[in-house]
């Protein structure tokens, strides 16, 4: 394997676990903090102000409060706080959600990008798809915010945040410890422990959380997870610091996508399976570390992280094709065992430190600010690998990669106030990638170094105080998987020329909004938006080979509402409507598959006296899911609900109900070629695509018992 390592990775490396263990003094003594009750659900705004000080209108923060009262099903569903943006799910409950926002089928996170605690959670050139974002390690119960950014408009965010971005925040510390009991159908459980405790001038935060269910499919998922967390802290998030870690673990049985005609023939049902074995296990152990200082108008702020990482997935979308390609077809096409099956493993170490500065200055005698800011990261990737394999055993290795990440981005900006109603920001990243790939498959082995630029501009002008007009605009980029970026020939023959993907690939994205208030009851949100993306090849880690995708463009309008009626309720409103073409010429259509073109959320909170309830609609239409717009998935209106009653100061029930209605919808549908037993022998490029869906769960409840200590 070739390595390179520049001078001054080599030294951060080096000291990465000096740094993190110099930060966690002073752990003894500890005293336990106890209080009795249960703190009185307040609801206030559920979403921060940001009046005169967004740079755009389609950024935000969504506070815990929301979150407190919000129904999920899954811990990843804490995306769909992000308004317009929709997590899905079609593969079991322990593989990373599907995630959808601005015309962009995001799969597992490519072109978003997630942080949790200032660490990023995407993962590159991961075993299963680029960018992998895998949240269910995340704990709702701690999360305090959500800051959402969409664009590429903002010089601290850089990979996958062509179309936007999320930071969550967790708690500090807990004003009581608490303890959670969950229980509903389709064998779900759930316990969780939490508590602050006072220790050496600090505080300590620990928890444990235990899970199972095995949803509603005819072959139980007998999805088990098991997480830990502790957090210490000193002082405040404007000045202090902290040290976190977090030990996750799952096991699973996937649900993977059905074919629609199988179901209309009779020959299964919505909730079955065609390969009883496919599954995945994962364990992750990470390691964050922030410090902060502010003052006088300057803030400093220091993040480092660390992240051992092991994944193992078998799925199965194609059935029974292997093999199948011939007449007379083999005895095996045509028997009930599934031939299709394929495991990819992904085993890692990561690291990485981001820091900035940022400082008032005077600029012609006008009033500035400028930031700077740097990311370091590097991804040693041990093993990740593509697997045939049949009921979890291994046939023949397609491909088996060693791979080394080396990421590094300075950022810089400044925010002029020409006058007291008129702010302009520009801001200038630049970023560097050094790859190193090692593969079973020599010929696929190499080396890639690429960099990017990636200028913004922001303007925002506040005619009063109840009125911001923003315009927009920013170049940002996605990396592509390391493995794409040095191919050369197919790995199942070792021979077939192969075209490599470009390392780093360019977007472009334009913006006008506004944000009004109306009165001291609504705030409202509209937005004009635009992204283009550069010509690309994109890595499959289905097939471990690149496929082409065309240059294309996406274009829409949000409009965002929250609205106090009365000081027991609040209600929000998102509407997200997009245009995603491909913009070259091409026989087989301009559309771009799987790209959403509406999402409609609204959500109602009310809490007076001892009661809590929180309802949420989501709606998205339907859209492509081919080139041609022959075949399209059909919409999906799902609306789940949380209802919970304070029985005592220190005692609280709750009752969440998803998919109220029962509706019979899909999480989320595809079109592509597949073979069944049966069936005529596949030829690939002619036999047709055909749809193929995961549903989504029926109505499911679940009762909560939440205990202060």
């Amino acid at each position: 394997m070739l390595h390179t390592y520049r001078p001054g990775y080599r030294i951060f490396w080096m000291l990465s676990p000096v740094l993190a263990a110099a930060a966690a003094p002073g752990l003894a003594h500890a005293q336990a903090r106890t209080d009795p009750q249960l703190k009185e659900v307040v609801i206030q705004s559920t979403r921060e102000d940001l009046q005169g000080t967004a740079d755009s209108a389609s950024e935000g923060i969504v506070t815990s409060k929301q979150l407190r009262t919000r129904p999920l099903q899954r811990a990843g569903d804490i995306m769909e706080s992000v308004p317009g943006l929709v997590a899905t799910q079609h593969a079991g409950g322990g593989k990373a959600n599907q995630y959808f926002l601005r015309g962009f089928n995001l799969d597992h996170g490519t072109d978003f990008a997630t942080f949790i605690d200032g660490a990023p959670i995407n993962l590159p050139t991961h075993g299963h798809g680029q960018g992998y974002t895998d949240l269910y390690f995340l704990i709702p119960e701690l999360v305090d915010t959500v800051q959402y950014r969409k664009g590429p408009y903002y010089a601290q965010e850089g990979d996958f945040a062509a179309a936007g971005s999320a930071r969550i925040r967790t708690v500090r510390k807990l004003p009581q410890a608490l303890g959670i009991a969950e229980v509903g159908n389709f064998g779900y459980r759930r316990a969780l422990a939490a508590g602050s405790f006072s220790l050496g001038g600090g505080d300590l935060l620990l928890a444990g959380e235990r899970g199972k269910d095995d949803g509603p499919w005819s072959v139980a998922q007998n999805l088990g997870k098991n997480n830990l967390q502790a957090k210490y802290s000193m002082g405040t998030a404007a000045n202090g610091w902290s040290v976190g870690i977090n030990h996750y673990t799952s096991r699973w049985i996937s649900t993977d996508q059905i074919p629609q005609r199988a179901v209309d023939s009779g020959a299964i049902g919505r909730f079955d399976s065609l390969d009883p074995s496919a599954g995945g296990r994962t364990q992750r152990t990470g390691l964050t570390a922030e410090w902060a200082r502010s003052s006088q108008g300057q803030t400093t702020q220091v993040n480092a992280w660390a992240l051992r990482y092991q994944f193992d997935l078998f799925s199965n979308f194609s059935y029974a094709t292997r093999g199948c390609d011939s007449t007379p077809l083999p005895p095996e096409c045509d028997s009930s065992t599934a031939l299709d099956q394929f495991e990819q493993v992904d085993r890692r170490k990561a690291y990485g430190l981001s820091a900035s500065h940022s400082q008032p200055f005077k600029l012609a005698g006008l009033d500035a600010v400028w930031t700077v800011g740097t990311d370091l990261r590097q991804d040693r990737i041990a093993e990740v690998g593509l697997y045939d394999t049949q009921e979890r055993q291994r046939l023949a290795t397609v491909r088996s990669d060693r791979v080394t990440i080396d990421a590094l981005g300075v950022w810089g900006q400044a925010e002029l106030f020409i006058t007291p109603k008129l702010r302009v920001t520009g801001g200038l990243r630049h970023d560097r990638r050094a790859l190193d790939v090692s593969s079973s498959v020599a010929d696929n082995s190499g080396s890639a170094r690429a960099s990017i630029n990636s200028p913004k501009a922001s303007v925002a002008y506040s005619p009063n105080a109840q009125t911001d007009l923003y315009a927009n605009w920013g170049r940002g980029f996605h990396s592509n998987d390391a493995r794409g970026a040095v191919i050369k020939v197919d790995p199942r023959d070792g021979s077939t020329p192969v075209d490599s993907a470009t390392p780093l690939v360019r977007a472009t994205g334009y913006e006008l909004g506004t944000r009004q208030k109306w009165g001291s009851s609504l705030v409202t949100t509209a937005s004009l938006w635009a992204l283009k993306l550069d010509s690309e090849l994109l890595f499959v880690g289905d097939a471990g080979t690149t496929e082409p995708s065309r240059p294309s463009q996406r274009r829409g309008v949000e409009l965002t509402a929250n609205w106090r009626p009365s000081s027991a309720w609040e209600i929000d409103a998102d509407v997200s409507l997009s245009r995603a073409r491909f913009k070259d010429d091409d026989a087989a259509g301009s559309r771009i598959p799987g790209a959403m073109e509406r999402v409609v959320t609204v959500g109602a909170t009310y809490s007076s006296g001892p009661w809590t309830l929180g309802a949420r609609l989501r709606h998205f239409g339907p859209h492509a899911l081919i080139e041609d717009n022959s075949i399209r998935a059909a919409a999906s209106t799902l609306t789940n609900v949380r209802l919970a009653y304070r029985i005592s100061p220190s005692a609280e029930l709750s009752l969440d109900v998803f998919n109220l209605f029962n509706r019979q919808a899909n999480d989320i549908e595809y079109a592509y070629a597949s073979r069944l037993p049966g069936e005529a022998p596949f030829a690939d490029g002619v036999t047709p695509a055909t749809r193929h869906f995961h549903p989504s769960s029926p109505r499911t409840t679940r009762v909560g018992l939440r205990v202060a200590f």
